[in-house]
């Protein structure tokens, strides 16, 4: 939107609510009822098809709403290109892929969970059995996120950096752009 690629209004709803699925829902149906009347059928809801739980919970709720979601798992996989990159690239599972928002989520969660009593060592158990980390830097600040990520101190390494910039969403969102213009045409007919 700064650089002028994308001519969208946003509306945010807080990564910060992505530890609970019920807050998560919440708030994004208040936040979509206020942006349907605000702009009707001209609406694209950016989020991963995980976010509301693993059984396709995100694409029925897009359903529900008659909005048109985004073609990726999770927000990583619209940072890759959407359409399930995600997967193809860690079919494992066992990488922690951090973007710059995901970095800041985890320092969040962190604090949190230190206020709810849990320790250091349960914090790093958390990250059992993974390889290390996969930096997605998207506004070319890699040394900055690597010294966010060293905070966290989970255990992990970095093993990549990966210079992605943001063309790959503005590509995710442009797709979903396009398909709602052919929804809203083919009702208009």
């Amino acid at each position: 939107m700064k650089q002028g690629d994308l001519d969208v209004d946003l509306v945010f709803v807080s990564k910060y609510f992505h530890i609970d699925y019920a807050q998560v829902e919440q708030n994004l149906r208040r936040v979509l009822k206020e942006t349907q009347r605000r702009f009707k059928e001209n609406i694209v809801l950016v989020y991963g098809d995980l976010c509301l739980g693993q059984n396709g919970e995100m694409k029925k709720f897009a359903e529900e709403h008659g909005v048109v979601k985004v073609d990726a798992v999770n927000c990583i996989d619209c940072i890759l290109g959407g359409k399930g990159k995600f997967q193809a690239i860690d079919p494992g599972h066992d990488l922690m892929f951090l973007s710059p928002g995901m970095t800041s989520f985890f320092a969040h969660a962190k604090d949190a969970m230190h206020g709810e009593g849990v320790d250091e060592d349960s914090l790093k158990q958390l990250f059992d059995g993974l390889k290390g980390i996969v930096l997605l830097d998207t506004l070319g600040n890699s040394d900055k996120l690597k010294a966010e990520i060293e905070k966290l101190d989970t255990g992990l390494q970095i093993l990549e950096t990966r210079h992605v910039g943001c063309g790959n969403v503005k590509e995710v969102v442009n797709e979903a752009i396009e398909r709602n213009k052919k929804k809203c045409a083919s009702k208009k007919i």
